[in-house]
């Protein structure tokens, strides 16, 4: 098998794989269908109300993420997923009823989305963890990698399929389907062998573990960078669900079909930088700091592209750099944090991540609904330019090479140690 697609040798991670797939492509076009919803149906286009849909599906991984990971780091990863995708399954089940029976509210829309945080923050500490159970510590890269292709390949044809339908039968049937996708990863969970699983030992019980895991972070200066890096580019530069959604709506004035056609159009750049993560054997600082780059600087030139089909070309290298940046990030994590704090840390990234995209989305909706798509935009694009700029400024006072050496190897084909 080529080296790109290596982690599927194994059983247990084809399994796991597959049904990751079915379940991805169900929330792609959920997150299509809820922007939709509140943007068109519940509210007369605001863009607040869509910002703060999304901060409320994002803020509990911010309070309860470390808490996630300490469960990760203490109990069996499989049977806490069992329980997660049944109470995200449900959550889209019951919104999908009162969609589609005609009773649905504005606030109905925020709880599902708070419910769907929740369960979110205990399953993916657990989710991300459980890969190097499956595949053990050699392959972790490329299956991290390997996740973020079947992460891009839902958000390929997620979203398109997502606005033929919104377009034929409405958003209701979306969330349905969604809550039936659930199905695919309970199924994969109990087809797993878990004699084949390699667990990691168990954290010992304790008091202030959460406080243990900020402890590790705050003494590892590499995942510091990563943290606060990671934490500025999720408050202001992936905030795509709303920027994609307002720019379509009013700087454009296309339809469902069209909203959704942007998201997958950025997902042949996000599945192609996933892709070419795969074939690497770890990561590297320059992958990280270019796709932090490259990320603001795209995103810039979004904000001023005249017309509908030029900024869809943008978001390509758009989600090319944005997913170069996640997967070195979550890469450089999972192969340098000791097993017994893996859960935590990986908690606490993504409660970064996430938590700063529900600090950072409904000010993003903000400023849409009071100056314009395009202003929001650009003012993601400035402050994530600025502030990888900043990271490799912070590289060069570290290390024996000058800001500009450091810059050029951003873009040169050198190898680099892993952040």
């Amino acid at each position: 098998m080529s080296a790109m697609f290596r982690a599927l040798e194994n059983r247990n991670y084809r399994i796991w794989a597959s049904g990751a797939l079915v379940s991805n492509i169900g929330t792609w076009m959920q997150r299509i269908a809820q922007d939709w919803l509140v943007l068109t149906v519940l509210t007369n286009y605001s863009g607040a109300a869509v910002g703060i849909t999304t901060g409320l599906q994002f803020l509990p991984m911010l309070i309860l993420g470390p808490y996630g990971g300490v469960l990760a780091d203490r109990y069996r990863k499989r049977v806490i997923l069992l329980w997660t995708q049944v109470a995200m399954g449900l959550t889209g089940l019951a919104l999908g009823l009162l969609v589609v029976t005609g009773t649905a509210e504005l606030w109905h829309a925020y709880l599902a989305a708070l419910c769907l945080g929740i369960a979110s923050a205990v399953d993916a500490p657990s989710r991300q963890a459980f890969v190097s159970e499956l595949v053990g510590q050699d392959n972790i890269s490329n299956a991290v990698a390997l996740n973020s292709a079947s992460f891009n390949t839902a958000r390929l044809t997620g979203p398109a399929i997502a606005g033929v339908l919104i377009a034929w039968v409405g958003t209701g049937p979306v969330f349905l389907l969604n809550a039936a996708s659930f199905g695919a990863v309970i199924i994969s969970l109990f087809r797993i062998r878990t004699s084949e699983l390699a667990p990691s030992a168990p954290a010992s019980r304790g008091k202030h573990q959460v406080a243990e895991g900020v402890r590790y972070v705050r003494n590892r200066p590499d995942l510091v960078l990563i943290m606060v890096l990671v934490g500025i580019l999720g408050a202001f530069g992936m905030n795509f669900p709303i920027t994609n959604a307002l720019m379509a709506t009013t700087e454009f004035g296309v339809g469902p079909g069209e909203f959704g056609l942007l998201g997958s159009i950025m997902a042949v750049g996000t599945l192609a930088g996933a892709l070419l993560a795969a074939r690497r054997a770890g990561p590297r600082l320059r992958f990280l700091l270019g796709g932090a780059l490259g990320l603001g600087a795209f995103t810039l030139l979004g904000s001023v592209s005249p017309s509908f089909w030029l900024y869809a070309a943008v978001l390509i290298p758009v989600g090319l750099a944005s997913i170069t940046f996640l997967n070195s990030c979550n890469t450089s994590i999972q192969l340098s944090v000791e097993p017994q704090f893996r859960g935590r840390v990986l908690a606490l990234y993504l409660a970064v991540l996430q938590g700063g995209t529900a600090v950072g989305a409904p000010l993003m909706g903000w400023i849409g609904s009071e100056f314009g798509a395009r202003w929001s935009v650009a003012a993601g694009g400035i402050i994530v330019l600025l502030a990888a700029v900043a990271a490799v400024i912070v590289v060069s006072r570290r290390s024996s090479l000058s800001f500009r050496d450091n810059l050029r190897l951003v873009f040169r084909r050198r190898r680099e140690p892993a952040v």
